[in-house]
Formats: structure tokens, C-alpha cells, sequence
């Protein structure tokens, strides 16, 4: 089975900020699949389901970003039959909208990931990462926590559509097919 965890921070204050980016994906793809993440945990909430033909269960941690890692070790413990994590966020390195997928590495900076990281003593898992662009100035922290402006808006709501449709390749093709059709505009 799937682990699909979009990260995010819980709460209507955080709903539609940059960094929740993960967990608008999550829901976009639970909405697809007509499932409704609503079941509860201490640290996440979570749906089960088939992706294609793929088992999997999303989860949206209600440990806030920088502590994922407890959301995703919790629900490895509750549902022992866990084979793979796919883990969704935004990623400030890449233009806004921007959708890419990489197997392994670093966290690359993102606290929710390197939080998971540690948690789970291993790199190994998929990330499937949304562009969040940089600020022209000002701090990171308060950027990835505001709305996305009019312009990024259109751009967004079509990334979390890509993001969503890249989930089921990933799961039902491999990782390597999913980069081959979600890459393509990459030079």
C-alpha cells in the first residue's frame, strides 16, 4: 500500500497559503477519487482508498510543517502494510507552479522534509514537489505563509491538477514514467 502524505500546516488561518500547497493536492485528489479525508488521528487525518489500481491512504499532518516527520512515522505504526510514501509540498527552488517529482536525496532546505527525514532515519522516499517561486524580498517564513496573489492564483490551481494527475502515474507507472511525462517542459 500508499502512503501519500501532503505536507501542510492544520488549521483555517493556513488553508490557502504556499505552504499547504501539499495538502490542497491531497484534497484535489481526494475529491477525485470521491474519498473524504475526515478520519482522525492524533497527528493526521487520513483517507483510504485505490489509486488506480493502487491501495493507498492520504494523510494531511496536524502536526504543523516543521514537525511532519511525527505524522509520518504515526501512520507507518497504524498501517503496518505501508510499502511506499509519497510525500507532496512546495518548493520555493522552483518557479511557481512548476511540478516535479525525484526519488531520494536531500531535503533541500524544506523543514517539513527534512523533518520526515529524521523521524524516519532514511531519505528514501518520493517527493512530488510544487513550485512556490522566492520572494523578490523579504523573509521565507512569512512568504510560504501567505495566499498565493492574482496572478499565481490560475497557475496554482493548474499545478494542483497536474500534481494530482502525477500522483497516479507515480503509483500506477513508476516514478521514472511519471518524470518522463511531468518533466517535459525541464531543459
Amino acid at each position: 500500500m500508499w502512503l501519500v502524505a501532503g505536507l501542510g500546516n492544520p488549521g483555517e488561518d493556513y488553508a490557502d497559503t504556499r505552504h499547504n500547497i501539499g495538502f490542497m493536492v491531497v484534497d484535489a485528489l481526494a475529491a477525485g477519487l470521491s474519498l473524504s479525508i475526515k478520519q482522525k488521528t492524533s497527528s493526521f487525518v487520513y483517507a483510504r482508498g485505490f489509486i488506480g489500481e493502487q491501495a493507498a491512504v492520504l494523510i494531511k499532518p496536524l502536526t504543523f510543517m516543521n514537525r511532519s516527520g511525527i505524522a509520518i512515522r504515526d501512520a507507518l505504526g497504524k498501517f503496518d502494510d505501508i510499502d511506499n510514501i509519497l510525500v507532496v509540498h512546495d518548493d520555493l527552488d522552483l518557479d511557481a507552479g512548476v511540478v516535479r517529482i525525484k526519488k531520494n536525496g536531500s531535503s533541500g532546505g524544506h523543514n517539513g522534509v527534512q523533518s520526515i527525514i529524521e523521524f524516519l532515519g532514511t531519505k528514501d522516499f518520493i517527493r512530488l514537489k510544487i513550485g512556490i517561486g522566492r520572494p523578490d524580498r523579504g523573509a521565507i517564513e512569512k512568504y510560504v505563509l501567505k495566499g498565493f496573489n492574482k496572478q499565481e492564483r490560475p497557475l496554482m490551481e493548474e499545478a494542483v491538477v497536474t500534481a494530482a494527475e502525477a500522483v497516479h502515474v507515480i503509483l500506477n507507472k513508476g516514478v521514472t514514467h511519471a518524470q518522463n511525462v511531468f518533466h517535459k517542459s525541464a531543459i
